[in-house]
């Protein structure tokens, strides 16, 4: 059966996360030893134990959540698993590049670690919102983002008619509350920052500097990147060191085409969905497009049971 595994992203973090599989796995204790060697500090501890207000800072939570996401790839690996293509939910992304190989799991904690410091920094806490949009085409949203007086643009599409808008505070509210009025359902979201939208370019910039001093290797299984949504194997003109380094610094101003990047894996014949890390939000927007397809996810002990012995066998 082809497996797509998809990595969390951020907002999915909880303390205590990944305790399950530290515990009961020698090879994800390694991964969360080598996370704390990496940085230099007791991330696992923050993970474990909290607090949590330390937790969702953007500078931890981005490690963190990598962390837990990449201990259950290696669970995953241990057992041989082939899959058929991997992805990640925005920070998710470097999960997919380190379990397809591109990036080593060190040199990403580190690179995220500096990856959540730029973008708080980019932008001012309250200069900047998010918001969730339900029941609204994309045509719908594109028009409301161009009259909104100010920066917003569309920054996740989630699912069909489940899109989130990002950008100055004051604009996107204008957006929100013009698609309110064409019967859309928003939700605004507490984040510290406003995510991929244009108003990140600062972080972005310095991104790309860290990046190009991070080593990026060949592809081993296929993934797909999030601001483009293309499917990317092994041999690709994509698997490229400057692709990939290009791609992931256009993640951060760029919106994360989740919606296409689904609809691509079943185009592609992908049967079933693994969801790595927190939670399983990813899951919930598979189900948007693909009700009946088989998921589970790693951070469910009745789902890793059933994981387990499908990989172990009898």
């Amino acid at each position: 059966m082809k497996t797509a595994l998809l990595f969390a992203g951020q907002a999915t973090q909880y303390v205590g996360m990944g305790r399950l599989l530290h515990d009961r796995f020698p090879e994800a204790r390694a991964v969360f030893e080598a996370a704390d060697d990496a940085l230099g500090e007791a991330l696992s501890a923050l993970i474990f134990d909290g607090p949590e207000d330390a937790l969702t800072r953007t500078e931890n939570t981005q490690p963190a959540v990598l962390t837990v996401a990449c201990a259950a790839w290696a669970v995953l690996e241990k057992r041989g698993l082939a899959p058929a293509v991997l992805a990640g939910h925005s920070l998710g992304e470097y999960g997919a590049l380190v379990a397809a190989g591109a990036l080593r799991f060190t040199d990403a904690v580190r690179l995220v670690r500096r990856r959540g410091a730029f973008m708080q920094a980019a932008v001012p806490e309250g200069v900047g919102a998010m918001a969730s949009v339900k029941r609204a085409d994309e045509a719908a949203i594109a028009e409301a983002c161009a009259a909104a007086p100010g920066v917003v643009t569309p920054a996740v599409y989630n699912g069909p008619d489940l899109v989130v808008l990002s950008g100055e505070k004051a604009a996107v509210e204008a957006a929100c509350e013009a698609l309110k009025a064409q019967r859309a359902m928003v939700i605004p979201l507490a984040v510290s920052a406003p995510f991929h939208c244009p108003m990140l370019a600062p972080a972005a910039e310095a991104l790309a500097a860290a990046l190009a001093d991070t080593a990026v290797g060949p592809l081993e299984w296929p993934y797909v990147s999030n601001v483009d949504a293309a499917w990317i194997a092994p041999g690709d003109p994509g698997d490229d060191p400057a692709a990939i380094r290009d791609a992931l610094v256009r993640q951060v101003v760029g919106a994360v085409r989740w919606r296409q990047t689904i609809a691509l894996m079943l185009e592609r014949g992908v049967e079933r969905f693994w969801h790595l890390g927190p939670g399983r939000s990813n899951l919930s927007f598979v189900k948007l497009q693909a009700r009946r397809a088989p998921m589970a996810s790693m951070d469910r002990e009745a789902d890793l049971e059933a994981i387990l012995a499908e990989l172990e066998g009898p």
